[in-house]
């Protein structure tokens, strides 16, 4: 799916920066001389994708007009008419958004010259360098464009010419854009919606027949998914097990295998057994057979397949979901990927011919792009994709907690990827390999599969040995920072709380680790229980993941064996404020209800507390309550009437998320009441009355 362009990070936008050249400065009379443009990607500019061409105004050029641009009435004589120069230049744009400097004075002369050309010009979207400026940097007194270069440091070539001008205001643009993500300001819908705040410059350019350089964002409609490529995993599709060949079988013999179970491939390794690690095995498929009897014929068939076998065998997670293996195949351009187990060992062989069905849609819209990605701008873009995946689904009544699964899939492939490029940062600056194994964990909604839209960075480092504020300690701090800085570029904000691995107290070896979740079962002052709340929901994404599971077995352990710790985990829960008022209405605030207040807090709390109690070793909420009806604790009814309103809360934030940043709103826990129809408003209320029993639930339960 092409992103929402709302949705997408400044960073990672693909636009055109463009500038016009015309007779006057009277937007009711001037007309168009010359059209310039460049493209801009990955937050920079790429003066080796430009256009440029002069446009035969049809009136002559006047001096005064000639003298500022430098275009005569001899230059202009043969040039095309602006129907034609229109016409190449939106077919250069190709629908690309449009970046200029004092934009509204070149849409509107467009929009006239358009009309008296007869061309219907659908605007794309757009948006003012000089209005950006003001909004980074208000104390500037001078926003034209050559003290906007001076102060970003670049120098202004080629001005007053259309292809000279819309590279300033590119550089203008790319140079602006750490400051804007500094002010909070990363998406292109939150860079309009600032930008339509500045409504007296606004009103000032109105008044001398300028366009508006901004449009107002409506809604687009959804584009069509296909709901079980994002309910199935790969797990559930493979073919398992597996064949698998030692090195030394020939060619023949594989050939016959396949042909015997109908397959079309055979793993090769050393030992012939499924279960090792992944890279131990190379993968010999119908199409390179195929390829080896054309270029040898016959001759080939008693090679040893360990000789012929295709390495290193490309695989995913049993538990991905169907849409990242298709995207994955696509990319990459292959029709069979090994299937490994969270701890890497391979468990099966998932095929193009298992997600035929899949492969058919043209609805398949999140890609394997976060794995590919070389930068964060390439993460930018990435991510930028989920918000609209994530909306279609809801609109599709997919499960609420299927689509957060699938928010909390991608956004550990991003804290994985970040830390991979993060790592290979470190060696390019000298500061080596990673002096012990260790593990990335990612905490709270991510590690339940329970992350929204709004997610932003929580995550933690364990490291098999080292001191605090040791070579160990100092290295991976330098690498938390890296991973922090890169998500946060990317579009994942840093933690307000700190929760991230740069932060000493969330790094450490594995027995301080242990020693911290002790002290914290132990004493739990509120900041411990803080802690505990996303700490115990901790999942690991990247290195040796069984660090992280050693980690959280710990967790559970040390919580269940304090008989009064969950105890004191749920008294919290008994002071909480009701969703309702007074007189029976939801508690609002400029309309809207906090629904991770009232809702998700006091569910995923209890859910979490019952389950250290009962030492169900689960981690999403869906796990911990199912956990307890598997084992007759509680009320059946009950404990499903909770799941329900669980989901239906899940849903309204997705969908309330995905409205608002296409709208450049900020993104929060809080929905808005009064747009909801009147059978989700119904609903909304029964959901929040039976989250009421929640800390009667708890007490029993105990």
């Amino acid at each position: 799916m092409q992103p929402d362009v709302g949705a997408i990070p400044l960073i990672a936008l693909d636009a055109v920066a463009f500038d016009t050249e015309t007779t006057g400065l009277d937007t009711r009379t001037a007309r168009i001389v010359q059209v310039g443009g460049v493209a801009i990607a990955r937050g920079a500019v790429w003066p080796d994708q430009s256009f440029e061409s002069l446009v035969n105004p049809g009136v002559p050029v006047p001096p005064e007009s000639t003298h500022i641009h430098g275009i005569t009435n001899a230059m202009v004589r043969k040039a095309p008419a602006f129907a034609s120069a229109w016409r190449s230049f939106e077919t250069f744009c190709g629908g690309r958004p449009l970046i200029g400097y004092a934009l509204g004075f070149d849409l509107a002369i467009i929009d006239r010259e358009a009309a008296r050309a007869g061309i219907q010009w659908k605007r794309p979207r757009t948006l003012c360098v000089r209005t950006l400026s003001r909004i980074v940097n208000r104390d500037l007194r001078d926003h034209s464009l050559e003290a906007l270069a001076a102060w970003l440091g670049f120098e202004v070539t080629g001005r007053h010419q259309a292809l000279g001008d819309a590279v300033a205001a590119a550089k203008v643009f790319t140079g602006l854009l750490p400051r804007l993500q500094a002010m909070g300001i990363r998406t292109f819908a939150e860079a309009e919606r600032a930008s339509l705040q500045l409504a007296r410059e606004q009103d000032e350019q109105a008044k001398a027949g300028w366009a508006d350089p901004f449009l107002r964002p409506v809604p687009q409609p959804f584009a069509a998914v296909d709901p079980f490529a994002y309910q199935h995993r790969v797990g559930d599709l493979m073919a398992t097990p597996p064949i698998v060949v030692r090195h030394e079988t020939s060619l023949r013999s594989a050939i016959g295998l396949m042909a015997e179970r109908r397959v079309g491939s055979v793993l090769v390794s050393d030992a012939g057994v499924v279960g090792h690690p992944t890279g131990e095995y190379g993968i010999l498929t119908e199409r390179d057979v195929l390829g080896l009897l054309a270029a040898d014929g016959g001759n080939v068939f008693e090679r040893l397949t360990g000789e012929l076998a295709s390495r290193p065998l490309i695989s995913i997670r049993a538990q991905a979901f169907a849409y990242r293996a298709i995207g994955r195949m696509n990319r990459l351009g292959i029709r069979h990927l090994g299937v490994h187990d969270d701890d890497g060992g391979l468990v099966g062989v998932i095929s193009a011919r298992d997600l035929l069905r899949l492969r058919a849609s043209a609805a398949i819209q999140l890609d394997d792009a976060i794995d590919a990605a070389r930068s964060d701008a390439d993460m930018a873009a990435a991510w930028a994709s989920l918000p609209s995946v994530a909306s279609a689904l809801v609109a599709e009544k997919i499960e609420a907690r299927t689509v957060a699964e699938i928010v909390s899939e991608e956004l550990r492939a991003m804290t994985r990827r970040a830390a991979i490029l993060a790592e290979e940062e470190m060696k390019i600056v000298g500061l080596g390999d990673p002096p012990s194994r260790y593990a990335v964990l990612v905490l709270g909604s991510a590690g339940r599969g329970e992350s929204l839209l709004a997610a932003d960075q929580d995550n933690a480092i364990v490291f098999e040995r080292g001191a605090p504020g040791g070579p160990e300690d100092r290295w991976f701090g330098a690498l938390g920072g890296r991973i922090a800085a890169i998500l946060d570029t990317a579009g994942i904000a840093y933690c307000k709380g700190g929760v991230m691995a740069k932060n000493a107290e969330w790094r450490g070896s594995l027995d301080l680790w242990r020693e911290r979740i002790s002290q914290w079962v132990r004493r739990s002052r509120p900041q411990d229980l803080l802690n505990i709340d996303i700490f115990f929901d901790l999942a690991p994404v990247h290195g040796e993941r069984a660090l992280g599971e050693t980690l959280f077995e710990d967790a559970y352990a040390y919580g269940h064996a304090d008989a009064t710790f969950p105890l004191v985990l749920g008294e919290r829960l008994a002071s909480l404020h009701t969703a309702f008022t007074l007189f029976g209405g939801l508690r609002t605030e400029e309309s809207r209800i906090d629904l991770k207040r009232y809702a998700l807090f006091p569910l995923v709390s209890a859910a979490r507390a019952l389950s250290i109690r009962h030492n169900i070793r689960a981690r999403s909420t869906r796990e911990r309550l199912e956990g307890l009806l598997e084992r007759q604790i509680g009320s059946e009814s009950a404990i499903r009437r909770v799941l329900a309103a669980h989901d239906l809360v899940l849903s309204l934030m997705l969908a309330q998320q995905g409205r608002d940043r296409h709208q450049g709103v900020p993104l929060s826990n809080r929905v808005e009441v009064a747009t909801l129809p009147r059978d989700r408003r119904g609903a909304l209320r029964t959901a929040l009355r039976d989250l009421q029993i929640v800390p009667e639930l708890m007490r029993d339960l105990m």
